[in-house]
Parts: structure tokens; C-alpha cells; sequence
């Protein structure tokens, strides 16, 4: 690969991660233009690797978008011939409210980052939520844990997912039969919630991973 091959591909890389991290925040290219102080048309033009971006300019988009350089460089190094140096953690978000439209999933309000090690990772997309109430008890999850989840819509009968319903997210035991849904909380008191196939606004998000207790 010769030098101006590997330079497009590390800056098209870094602008897909600069895409990714822009829209899971739920930003605007508007937005985060205004956030470093550019127009709308750079930042696109950054996203697909179309402009070269400095050192600074990295850092700046960085701290708009609440990530390390590391994040938004991230396999753009090896493009290059070069070996990048990974943190052993990397920050997801605590999303409070999550919406659907036109297939795309938002995070729609982001209440904080959490520092996460990189062991719990193993490809896809992954984000928080905050556990509340007390219908999850008996797999011992209580309001207030942090709950990893990786995002995906295919999830094996009685796992735990986060399942979206008005734009509020659940997290149920999830069972299917045919086009039946059924949330099954892990607490007697609880009756299960049944969906049929025609319910438009329920919807699986994401399958648990992991839940951090909250002493």
C-alpha cells in the first residue's frame, strides 16, 4: 500500500468514528460544527475522510463529542502500517431515553459516561441504562445498577433484553411464541406483559451483558 492509499483510508477511518460517536450523542452535523467552530460542511467532509484533521482539531472533537483520540482514531493507525496503542478502557454512555424512527435507534438523552473495561467488549455496539424498580429482583438486579447492554434486535428465549416500549426502555426475560411477545419480569409480583405481532411500538434493543452493582 503506498503512503497516499494508507493517508485517505486513516482519515476515512477517523471520520466513520467521527460519524459513530456524533450520532450516537445524537448530535447534528450543525451541532457539533458549532461545538469546534467550523461549518457544517467540514464536519462532513471530516466524516468522509475528505479533510485532513490535525492534532488540535482531534482534541477538540474529542472533547465535543466526550471521547479520548484514542476512541475516534481507532483502527485508523493500522492503515497506516502502524501499531496503535489501546487503552485497556474505553467510555460508553448512560442513555435515560432511547427513540426509534425510520429503523435507526437514538440515544436521545445521555445522563453520563462510564469508564469500561475493555475485556467486557466483544464486538457490536454497546451502551448503559440505569435499572429501576423492582421487577428484576429476582436475578438480582435493583434500582440504581449500571446495566451493560450490547445492542441487537435477536435475542434467545428467557434471556434478559432491554425491550423499548413508547420510547421507555425495559429490561424483561423475553420469550417468543410465533408473533407473541412476552416480558416476563423476575419478580412474582409481576404479572408477564404479552405483545401480539401488531404492536408497532414495543421493540427488542439490546441483550444484557452485564450488570454493575451500585453500592
Amino acid at each position: 500500500m503506498n503512503d497516499l492509499i494508507g493517508t485517505k483510508k486513516f482519515y476515512a477511518t477517523t471520520g466513520a468514528n467521527i460519524k459513530k460517536y456524533r450520532q450516537l450523542r445524537n448530535y447534528s452535523l450543525q451541532i457539533l460544527a458549532e461545538k469546534i467552530g467550523v461549518t457544517k460542511k467540514t464536519v462532513q467532509r471530516y466524516e468522509n475522510g475528505e479533510h485532513k484533521i490535525d492534532v488540535e482539531r482531534l482534541k477538540e472533537l474529542a472533547d465535543a463529542l466526550n471521547v479520548t483520540v484514542t476512541q475516534l482514531t481507532e483502527g485508523a493507525y493500522e492503515q497506516i502500517g502502524v501499531d496503535s496503542v489501546e487503552s485497556e478502557n474505553i467510555t460508553l454512555p448512560i442513555v435515560g431515553k432511547i427513540s426509534c424512527g425510520t429503523g435507526g435507534m437514538a440515544y436521545e438523552l445521555i445522563e453520563g459516561y462510564e469508564t469500561t473495561p475493555r475485556s467486557w467488549i466483544n464486538g457490536g455496539e454497546y451502551f448503559y441504562l440505569r435499572a429501576k424498580g423492582d421487577s428484576m429482583t429476582g436475578a438480582r438486579i435493583y434500582e440504581g445498577d449500571l446495566l451493560l447492554i450490547r445492542k441487537q434486535e435477536e435475542i434467545e428465549d428467557g434471556e434478559i433484553a432491554a425491550v423499548l416500549i413508547d420510547d421507555e426502555a425495559f429490561l424483561k426475560k423475553v420469550y417468543r411464541q410465533g408473533n407473541t411477545l412476552i416480558l416476563q419480569s423476575a419478580n412474582p409480583q409481576y404479572a408477564p406483559i404479552i405483545y401480539s405481532g401488531s404492536e408497532e411500538n414495543v421493540r427488542i434493543i439490546g441483550k444484557l451483558k452485564k450488570v454493575v452493582i451500585n453500592f
